[in-house]
């Protein structure tokens, strides 16, 4: 039975309309957190009809079959900030959500989930979407996605070419490298054949999936393609779909900026170690970030430091080679303009240094960190080697050292206790950690 809309839900009843691809608002079938009583199993099953009925995911086409609406509707991910026998739903202004997830309804654990673009995007995508093929203000955005020649060159294609790619606005897709491609495709998780180069397995649902994650936020594939489990600075992905994301939970790092010296130094020095990885590592990947703000970056609850967004993060293969992905405006079309205006160029390939993620980092993040927190001379010196690792103006070995020095100082200011779990009681036994 479909449940009855209080009247502040059922003001919003000519939303469902505009749902009918991608799922705009990540208030998806909530239900009670893990601890909540049998009793209460048909207020769940409320919960659980009232996200597929209200929130369109019953008629979202392209999401249903995904490892998140999977998650959803078999009530794996659980909230408990708002309660179904309310109706209630989350505001809708905040960029990610905390909830629970448990694949075995017995071990539960903190997990974010992401809206990849604001309400805001979402209403100027839509309508250019509609715009883009002279539909009125709300349409089937699937239909018009599908009949544009860009994604009728991905039907036709057996393997994912750097053509396919140009002109989209992701970082991650700025340079692409044949390598880069294959390793998206090999390594995607929404289809069920996952670990060939070709997309003969893959549906045209699968391809409209892949295409339209990456031009909005490639965050997702960076998280399947670049898993933790693997060493990366990443979080667990655990799926997406269009417009919002489920993750491993992570604090960002702005709450840390009045935490204790030895805390500070700890994750100031792990900072640098990131960017190090980044820049540096077996597959031979540069990675480099477009820009930095401290939510880009989050704490999981052992102390460790991870990559929470890296929509912001550009990919370079240094090992094949990569190909500029746009020229001149070449290959702009309505996946170009999907979060952002359709005259936004990218910077060139070649215009990204070594330097460029550690001067965003020593300029922006680390003062907040580091700045007045340690008695003299340590503070001296690690004021000045702040000063040279933010200096754009230097050369780039200039500011690697910088950054080296910065992390020398920092290690001995780290404490060993229980409070620094992702290194600990390793460090008491072993001058690694």
């Amino acid at each position: 039975m479909e449940p009855q809309l209080g009247p502040e839900a059922a003001a919003l009843r000519p939303g469902w309309l505009a749902l009918l691809l991608w799922v705009s608002a990540l208030s998806c079938s909530f239900s009670l957190p893990a601890s909540s009583p049998s009793s209460l199993v048909s207020q769940v099953r409320t919960s659980y009809n009232f996200g597929r009925t209200f929130l369109g995911l019953d008629k979202c086409n392209a999401c249903i079959g995904t490892s998140i609406c999977k998650k959803f509707f078999k009530e794996e991910i659980r909230s408990d900030n708002w309660l179904a026998s309310h109706l209630g739903l989350p505001p809708d202004f905040l960029l990610s959500y905390p909830a629970n997830y448990s694949d075995d309804s017995k071990i539960w654990r903190p997990v974010e989930i992401f809206r990849l673009v604001s309400n805001y995007q979402n209403e100027i995508s839509d309508r250019r979407i509609c715009a883009s093929a002279s539909a009125p203000r709300t349409c089937s955005i699937e239909r018009v996605l599908r009949k544009t020649e860009r994604f009728q060159k991905w039907l036709q294609a057996k393997r994912l070419t750097p053509d396919l790619v140009q002109g989209l606005a992701s970082p991650l897709l700025r340079c692409p490298s044949q390598r880069l491609l294959d390793r998206v495709v090999r390594r995607y998780a929404e289809v069920a054949d996952a670990g060939s180069i070709f997309m003969d397995h893959f549906t045209d649902r699968d391809k409209l999936r892949l295409l339209y994650t990456l031009a909005v936020n490639s965050h997702p594939i960076l998280l399947q393609i670049f898993p933790g489990a693997e060493g990366w600075p990443l979080p667990q992905y655990l799926g997406s779909c269009g417009r919002f994301l489920v993750s491993t939970s992570t604090r960002p790092l702005q709450e840390f900026y009045g935490a204790p010296p030895d805390q500070a130094a700890d994750l100031a020095y792990q900072l640098l170690g990131v960017l190090e990885s980044l820049r540096s590592n077996d597959l031979n990947y540069f990675f480099y970030f477009t820009h930095i703000d401290a939510g880009m970056f989050g704490v999981f609850n052992n102390g460790h430091l991870f990559i929470r967004d890296a929509s912001a993060v550009g990919v370079i293969d240094k090992q094949e080679g990569s190909q500029e992905a746009t020229r001149a405006g070449e290959n702009k079309d309505i996946f170009s303009c999907l979060v952002s205006g359709c005259q936004a160029q990218l910077p060139s390939c070649e215009s990204v240094s070594e330097k460029q993620s550690l001067v965003l980092v020593c300029q922006k993040l680390l003062p907040r960190l580091l700045q007045g927190r340690f008695p003299s001379p340590v503070q001296d010196d690690i004021d000045s080697a702040l000063a040279q690792c933010g200096d754009s103006t230097r050369p780039d070995p200039e500011v690697l050292g910088a950054a080296s020095w910065l992390k020398h100082i920092l290690r001995p200011l780290r404490t060993c206790d229980s409070r620094f779990a992702y290194r600990y009681p390793d460090c008491k036994y072993n001058d690694k950690f």
